[in-house]
């Protein structure tokens, strides 16, 4: 189970933190990544940890706003999200794949959150 959480409504340029928790699965072996999906698009990628936290990734979208991070002690990761646009507004999804590699499209991943909705407004 992944349980995401800390969108909310924020102004251009603000910044939020979403945690995604997960219980039920052995964190620690499975890569993570963060999605978002705007209304009337396709869920798309926006970046993916590695099990250790050693290596990140990002979409050319977001990188250099966007951090994502991982604890693996308290089986959760984190996706800082700065300076945010308009454009950023989207339903955020936590996801955990096994796959190898860098892994960007849905199909990659055995376990989503809920979502968590990000509003980037004046």
């Amino acid at each position: 189970q992944l349980q995401a959480s800390g969108g909310g409504l924020v102004q251009p340029g603000g910044s939020l933190r979403l945690s995604c928790a997960a219980s039920g699965l052995n964190f620690r072996m499975y890569g993570m990544g963060w999605f978002r999906q705007a209304p009337g698009k396709e869920r798309e990628f926006v970046s993916f940890i590695r099990r250790s936290g050693a290596g990140t990734f990002y979409a050319d979208s977001v990188k250099g706003r966007f951090t994502i991070s991982r604890d693996n002690a308290k089986n959760t990761v984190y996706l800082q999200l700065n300076n945010l646009k308009p454009e950023d507004t989207a339903v955020y999804y936590c996801a955990a794949t096994l796959t190898v590699g860098v892994p960007t499209t849905t199909e990659a991943y055995n376990h989503w959150g809920q979502g968590t909705q990000v509003t980037v407004s004046s």
